[in-house]
């Protein structure tokens, strides 16, 4: 059986290029770059040079470049650090409802110690109003963060004209572009942002190292002790070979935006142009235009989501109902919830994101799949009733 793989929003896999680039630094250049000597050096250019591409390819400097153990990290760093560095200027935060759990747990975290967060609604699209993050500033706060664009809905935020908002508020601006880097073009001055996380296995890089842009003059609290790592940011010797993919990674992602996102956009209207026409009772999530060109998500009635995903794993089509960080929850997707989707039918959820090998015979593959497996599924309810198509609430 050959295995189709739908769910590059959590994962993707280590580009051969990128492999080739990171296996020296695990072997014969394996110093550690705070060293002195020759060997250690050697492991510091390399350091440098992936810094310094990141930088290149954020439009940023390369002394606002930090190298962490992935997104997560990235954003713990951001939301935390700026917290406490500024708790004397005042302890309001903003954040939006379809974050991903690494800000929202973070955010509650602050609410524990003291901070008082407001969680933004968002519209029936998952999108975010300028307008309220403004009316919802006040003279304490100190922190916004809304992600670059949705993990599970794939819905584009209006970071730009936020951005516009903070800055002139003189308010620091975080967001989340773990799910855009290498997929749209990130320039931090455009986006006014003052940090912005992303993670090397979202874009054919390894797992377990992001990195985190700090615009110069951002005050910052580092939340991992014990060395003068990263400019005294994020203490621990740094991952180099995993840096060394990263870099490589983000610049080859970077290179093909344009061609990618063509492919994409269009594989991504095959398949939800075919499951709109021969599949009834089906709601499409997300904003139907400001969205990521590789995402699909829909909520199909009468079905549980976990139920849909064995059956599609029984055909070598791997996909999700949601973050991957969340897979184990019986909870709806609270970004559908927060969307205004019905619980039960938010549980009949269903992710599929592409990726650059998927082929336009693989999407017609997933069709006739998805067609049989909700049909069999559906038979099985005793929910389900034959009734005229009909888009869903």
């Amino acid at each position: 059986m050959n295995r189709i793989y739908l769910d590059h929003a959590a994962t993707t896999a280590v580009r051969p290029e990128v492999l080739e680039a990171m296996l020296p630094y695990f072997t014969e250049k394996y110093g550690n770059p705070s060293s002195v000597y020759s060997l250690g050096r050697e492991a510091r250019r390399a350091l440098d040079e992936a810094r310094a591409t990141v930088a290149d390819l954020l439009g940023a400097d390369e002394r606002e470049i930090v190298f962490t153990g992935g997104g997560s990290e990235a954003d713990n760093l951001a939301i935390k650090g700026v917290a406490f560095a500024n708790r004397h200027k005042g302890n309001h935060i903003i954040t939006s409802a379809v974050e991903h759990h690494a800000v929202l747990d973070t955010m509650h975290f602050l609410e524990r110690n003291g901070f008082r967060i407001t969680v933004l609604p968002v519209d029936s699209y998952g999108m975010v109003d300028p307008n309220q993050v403004a009316e919802a500033l006040t003279d304490d706060t100190i922190l916004v963060s809304i992600m670059h664009a949705n993990n599970e809905v794939g819905t584009i935020q209006p970071i730009e004209e936020i951005g516009r908002i903070l800055a002139e508020k003189k308010v620091y601006f975080h967001t989340d572009a773990v799910q855009t880097a290498g997929i749209l073009p990130i320039n931090v001055a455009e986006l006014h942002c003052d940090l912005l996380s992303l993670s090397a296995h979202k874009f054919y890089g390894p797992k377990g190292v992001g990195a985190l842009y700090v615009k110069r003059g951002t005050k910052i609290e580092p939340h991992i002790h014990g060395g003068a790592q990263e400019r005294k940011r994020r203490a621990g010797t740094e991952n180099v070979a995993g840096i060394v993919g990263l870099a490589k990674a983000f610049a080859l992602a970077q290179g093909e935006i344009e061609t990618s996102a063509a492919k994409l956009t269009a594989l991504r209207d095959r398949l939800w142009d075919g499951i709109a026409a021969r599949i009834d009772h089906v709601r499409f999530n997300g904003h139907p235009t400001q969205r990521l060109p590789n995402n699909v998500n829909v909520c199909f009635s009468f079905i549980e989501g976990e139920a849909l995903l064995l059956n599609l794993d029984m055909h070598g089509i791997a996909a999700s109902s949601g973050s991957a960080c969340t897979s184990g929850s019986l909870e709806p997707s609270h970004v559908l919830v927060a969307m205004g989707v019905p619980p039960e039918i938010a549980h009949g959820s269903l992710r599929l994101t592409l990726g650059r090998e998927n082929t336009e015979e693989e999407i017609d593959t997933v069709l006739d799949v998805l067609v049989e497996v909700v049909a069999k599924l559906r038979d099985m309810s005793p929910l389900y009733e034959e009734t005229p198509s009909k888009p869903l609430p």
